[in-house]
């Protein structure tokens, strides 16, 4: 039977409450939230904190907001509420795109897009997703409060800008007008890690495309593909376009051979999952340009 190391716990009341006990208790402690991807690891030894902070009680990090520029999303919403909120499936539908495709629902009514961010695993979802928005992200801790871009808080497997004493609090998204987003992955079941996937977002003015975003998953960690994006610039959205755009990102990412598939095979995948997610995405796009 496999247990975790011994631990300390604690329950915060407040996010200053949880502030000051990660500063009270030291490097070696942990937030908890949903537990879905620490508590595993805690059973596997892979990670064994002297102490846990519960943040499941701070209601302040629970919501969606729309600012009028961005979109606000607390740490604590759990994937269930993303799923269910209409606001953000108008605003942003790789959301459900995604949330539909992530485990199942004991999963999605407990986990949280912080602790999803947070865990940083290179085939999780809302990374890819958030990293398609160009999303950034709010970090507290006892200097205060800083705003990081997505490419600065991923800084590898397993790792963020998250520093000792820190919380994310809340993720922003940029508003675009006539924008669409996308979602495509492929799995070995429901639920299950991606063996790859693929967020698009683009975004049209007068006919055209003024922006895109393509973020990559399970295929590199943290993979997003700036020659892609360029090349979508200012061209039509077309069939095309996108055929080329994917080229590039598959050359872009490095997947490693594993049970869910050659290098070679995953390489395919992340290009052709491009395609897909620019052409939904575009779709989407037009509709609201209409």
């Amino acid at each position: 039977m496999q247990v975790p190391a011994p631990f300390e716990y604690e329950r915060a009341t407040s996010v200053e409450h949880a502030l000051g006990l990660l500063e009270r208790h030291g490097p070696e402690t942990r937030v908890i939230a949903g537990g879905h991807s620490l508590l595993p690891m805690m059973k596997l030894r892979l990670a064994a904190p002297e102490w846990l902070v519960d943040i499941n009680d701070l209601a302040e990090l629970d919501y969606i907001r729309d600012e009028g520029s961005e979109v606000r999303i607390g740490a604590l919403t759990r994937h269930r509420t993303l799923l269910e909120s209409a606001e953000l499936g108008a605003r942003f539908p790789i959301f459900h795109d995604a949330e539909r495709m992530i485990a199942d629902p004991p999963v999605r009514n407990r986990g949280t897009i912080g602790g999803a961010l947070c865990q940083a695993d290179p085939s999780e979802d809302l990374s890819a997703v958030c990293a398609a928005l160009g999303a950034s992200l709010v970090i507290r801790g006892p200097a205060g409060e800083r705003v990081v871009t997505m490419p600065d808080f991923a800084r590898g497997p397993y790792e963020t800008a998250v520093g000792p004493g820190e919380l994310l609090t809340e993720v922003r998204i940029p508003i675009r007008e006539h924008a669409g987003s996308a979602y495509q992955k492929v799995e070995r079941r429901a639920g299950d890690w991606a063996i790859a996937a693929a967020g698009a977002q683009l975004w049209l003015h007068d006919g055209r495309i003024g922006g895109a975003g393509i973020a990559l998953a399970a295929v590199g960690g943290g993979v997003t593909s700036a020659r892609a994006e360029q090349a979508l610039a200012g061209r039509p959205p077309s069939e095309e376009a996108f055929a080329e755009a994917a080229v590039l990102a598959a050359e872009e990412c490095k997947p490693s051979a594993d049970q869910r598939g050659p290098v070679e095979y995953k390489r395919h995948l992340a290009g052709e999952l491009t395609r897909r997610a620019l052409s939904r995405a575009a779709e989407r796009a037009l509709r609201q340009e209409v």
